[in-house]
């Protein structure tokens, strides 16, 4: 995942870009249903884990300082998770109501979380620790019934073939080592590992297409990539966090920082498609483990976002940046139960439930499944909401929780709940059965 980036020249990308895409792509039925199912998970884990943990910096120090990859790469000597334990970590985010897990398996510094054969420098065959952790947390997503996605970073700091982008300038690299060619064969070949090795893949989450924004002619050659997975599981989705529209290929939209539609972090005034829709948010303010960001979300502020992607149609991927020596931060944890401990109950209004008649407002989002319309109520100090649901005709209204009705008058503007004196909660569901 990218902190920071240059956000010019994207225009000239998108006529680039998309010319590459999968010419004339038509999604397998396999891949319909699997993005019914991929929308219908509606929260996910994301995992930034990689060297960078043991800096606790974020996962864009090697750029940041100008490490030279020669240097940078000894930290593998050192990697040693002892405290990793596949099944604690997907207990956990089964627990917390998550029903995917998106991990990198090769971020920017180049180095790959699996056993590979295209390269020495992977957690099997460069560290003391001599594991392969995907393979590990694939088995363990296999028993539990979770879904596992693979992020794959386009951009690489540490081969000395990989194309130069504007980050990772500073790493010391020979400048006359570029080989694209090589370097798509070497993707290619750890994209088939990855889909291969590891049983079925719920998506491959590309990142890094912005790098080359200050390049504009430059071709990722994203075709041959998304062919070549489709081919091996037709059903795993292709997602890309290029912040622009979707190309021909790809079977689901992610936005950065942003709910869709939305452009607060800068990254996301693109279009919003018709595919299945992701945000992807951090738990607290960097995406790798820091050893200086306590600066956690609240509880309720990650319910609360995480129902405002539901009415939106979306899916939140909720990241996390686990500890160097493999353990979840302590307060991501506690964040994860609250979020469990509410999904448990309120589940039903989030899972499976399309975008509500209602845009997001301030005092709160809809959801719906079938004739019932679900209204959460964040903020809202008057005893009586006017909902301006329309077209529609409400039959009864009764609170979420506990099945008490709640009393409503409906006219040409909309749905007016009397809300009265309620509990404090974070959301207060109504459940508006409709014809």
């Amino acid at each position: 995942m990218n902190i920071r980036k240059s956000l010019l020249g994207f225009a000239s990308l998108i006529c680039c870009v998309s010319a590459v895409a999968q010419a004339g792509y038509r999604p397998a039925p396999e891949n319909i249903e699997a993005r019914a199912r991929f929308s219908d998970n509606r929260f996910g884990i994301f995992l930034h884990w990689g060297l960078y943990a043991m800096h606790g910096q974020g996962e864009w120090g090697m750029t940041w300082q100008n490490i030279h990859y020669r240097e940078y790469e000894k930290l593998a000597g050192g990697f040693c998770p002892a405290s990793f334990d596949a099944k604690a970590w997907v207990t956990a985010f089964r627990e917390a109501g998550a029903r995917y897990i998106c991990i990198t398996s090769r971020h920017h510094d180049g180095f790959s979380m699996f056993h590979t054969a295209q390269s020495p420098y992977n957690i099997v065959d460069a560290t003391p620790f001599g594991r392969d952790v995907l393979k590990e947390l694939a088995d363990e997503c296999h028993r539990q019934g979770i879904a596992l996605h693979f992020y794959y970073s386009l951009i690489d700091w540490w081969r000395e073939d990989a194309p130069r982008g504007f980050t990772g300038r500073g790493t010391g690299r020979p400048d006359d080592t570029v080989d694209f060619d090589a370097y798509m064969n070497f993707m290619k070949a750890q994209l088939t590992e990855l889909l291969t090795n590891y049983g079925e893949i719920g998506a491959i989450w590309f990142d890094g297409v912005w790098d080359q924004n200050e390049n504009p002619g430059f071709d990722w050659r994203l075709g041959e990539l998304y062919s070549l997975i489709h081919s091996l599981q037709p059903a795993c989705l292709v997602i890309n966090n290029h912040h622009l529209t979707p190309f021909e290929g790809e079977d689901a939209q992610t936005f950065e920082r942003d709910l869709p539609g939305e452009n607060t972090a800068g990254m996301s005034g693109q279009e919003v498609s018709r595919l299945p829709l992701e945000t992807c948010q951090t738990m607290n303010g960097t995406w790798g483990y820091s050893i200086t960001d306590r600066n956690y979300k609240s509880s309720d502020e990650l319910i609360r976002y995480l129902v405002r992607a539901a009415g939106l149609g979306g899916n939140l991927l909720l990241n996390i940046g686990p500890r160097p020596d493999g353990r979840i931060p302590e307060m991501a944890l506690e964040r994860l139960s609250d979020m469990g401990e509410w999904l448990s109950r309120n589940g039903e209004t989030i899972y499976a439930t399309k975008a509500g008649p209602v845009a997001p407002s301030e005092w709160g989002v809809t959801t719906r499944r079938g004739n019932r319309i679900y209204v959460h109520v964040f903020d809202c100090s008057d005893e009586e909401l006017l909902v301006p649901i329309k077209g529609e005709k409400v039959r009864r209204a009764t609170s979420f929780a506990d099945g008490s009705k709640v009393a409503f008058r409906q006219n040409d503007e909309g749905v007016t709940l009397v809300l009265g004196d309620r509990p404090a909660s974070v959301d207060f569901i109504v459940e508006l059965t409709v014809r």
